[in-house]
């Protein structure tokens, strides 16, 4: 019977691609891992990986091997943990990816609450605009959009994004604010330019009756950042389509106006990740379900709507 440890070495670099990121998921250094790798290549007389200086791939028999026994021992760890923490306060380092404007907005207002309910647990959030790989950087959960669902993971939706026009509230002056987003092309616009493609962003807005138009405005500049965006059309140097997270403070302070109320461009949802655990850590399920509580009790989900003024 081969040690549970040289299996769970096994399985956590066959899944991560690498001994170092193993290793970080486990507490382990990257030389313990390897060697139970290679204790287990020795006891079972087959090689699990080829080798190279990038990444480990693994052979057919290691292939086999993990699909043969990556359910079960996850399972048998989850039961593990779990009978280790029944009883006790949930309690740990909890590690979690989050964006950097929306980490500071929206997430740190609950810490307070979080630590007073949990003070076992040690938050480490970074607050970085990438998406992170979960396992293999050994994150216990992340917030965001698009982030791809491999296997392995799970998404909680908190709540749908939507992109909005704004404008600083003296910004039309003696002029006729648009009532069309076809009007729009006669205004500066505040134009993103997306940092993972390149490409300046378009959208297609939605009306109350359910019709569509695409907005074609005149580019004034281009930037990269939604807050600096809000931040420019605030100073009255054009109109900005931006998603409610980064326009909702602006809108409330009413440093901004919306610019067509009711119409508004969805852009895919915002998700709580994190693994697809039978048995999560204490400490992962009580911030999954705290932050899914948090964002249903403060109306999330309504304050990012576009289809309707913002909600206070």
């Amino acid at each position: 019977m081969q040690p549970l440890s040289h299996l769970e070495s096994f399985v956590r670099s066959a899944e991560s691609g690498s001994f170092s990121a193993a290793a970080r998921q486990l507490g382990l250094t990257p030389a313990a891992v390897s060697k139970n790798v290679a204790r287990l290549e020795a006891g079972l007389g087959l090689r699990l990986f080829q080798r190279s200086t990038r990444k480990l791939v693994l052979t057919e028999g290691g292939e086999r091997l993990l699909q043969q026994i990556s359910g079960a021992l996850g399972t048998l760890s989850d039961a593990v943990a779990g009978a280790a923490e029944a009883g006790r306060q949930p309690a740990g380092t909890l590690k979690v990816s989050m964006g950097q404007a929306f980490g500071r907005e929206y997430m740190v207002p609950l810490l307070s609450d979080f630590l007073a309910r949990y003070p076992a647990i040690l938050p480490d959030w970074h607050f970085d605009n990438r998406q992170v790989d979960l396992i293999g950087e050994g994150f216990d959960a992340a917030i965001g959009g698009g982030i791809q669902l491999t296997p392995g993971l799970v998404a909680r939706e908190l709540g749908r994004v939507h992109v909005v026009a704004v404008a600083a509230p003296g910004y039309f002056g003696g002029r006729a604010a648009p009532t069309h987003p076809s009007a729009l092309a006669g205004f500066d616009s505040i134009v993103r330019r997306s940092s993972p493609t390149g490409r300046l962003r378009t959208w297609t807005l939605r009306g109350p009756a359910g019709e569509e138009a695409a907005v074609e405005g005149r580019p004034r500049m281009i930037l990269s950042d939604p807050e600096a965006m809000c931040r420019a059309a605030a100073m009255g140097l054009g109109i900005a389509l931006v998603p409610m997270p980064f326009a909702l403070p602006a809108l409330q302070a009413g440093a901004l106006a919306r610019v067509l109320p009711g119409w508004y461009a969805d852009a895919g949802p915002l998700s709580l990740y994190y693994p697809s655990k039978k048995l999560l850590p204490a400490k992962t399920r009580v911030f999954v379900d705290f932050v899914v509580d948090q964002f249903h009790a403060r109306g999330f989900a309504e304050r990012m709507s576009g289809a309707g003024e913002p909600v206070a």
